[in-house]
C-alpha cells in the first residue's frame, strides 16, 4: 500500500492494527485516507454503504470496513480535475 501522507510504499504483513504507523513519516496507517474504500465524492466519503461517519480521516480508527490500498507508489488512483472535465465534455459529444 502507499503512504496517504508521504507517499512511501507500505509492506503490509498480516493484520493491520489501528496503532500501526508508517515507517516513514510515522502517520497512522488504519486511517480513512489509506482505505480502498475511501472516496471523497462519495456519500459519507467512503464507498462501503454500512461503515459510519468518521470526522478525522488522516487519524486511526475502529473502522470494520478497512481495505488497505493497492495503489502504486508513482501516485494515487484519483482523477486530476481535467480529467474529470474531460469525461463530463464527452458526454455531450454527438
Amino acid at each position: 500500500m502507499v503512504c496517504h501522507s508521504c507517499g512511501g510504499e507500505i509492506k503490509l504483513e498480516g493484520y493491520i492494527s489501528r496503532s500501526d504507523e508508517c515507517p516513514h513519516c510515522s502517520t497512522d496507517i488504519h486511517c480513512c485516507l489509506n482505505c480502498e474504500h475511501y472516496d471523497p465524492a462519495a456519500h459519507n466519503r467512503c464507498r462501503e454503504p454500512q461503515a459510519e461517519w468518521v470526522s478525522e480521516r488522516e487519524k486511526a480508527n475502529f473502522c470494520d470496513y478497512f481495505m488497505p490500498n493497492t495503489l502504486q507508489a508513482a501516485g494515487r488512483k484519483t482523477s486530476s480535475a481535467d480529467d474529470v472535465r474531460k469525461a463530463f465534455d464527452s458526454l455531450f459529444k454527438t
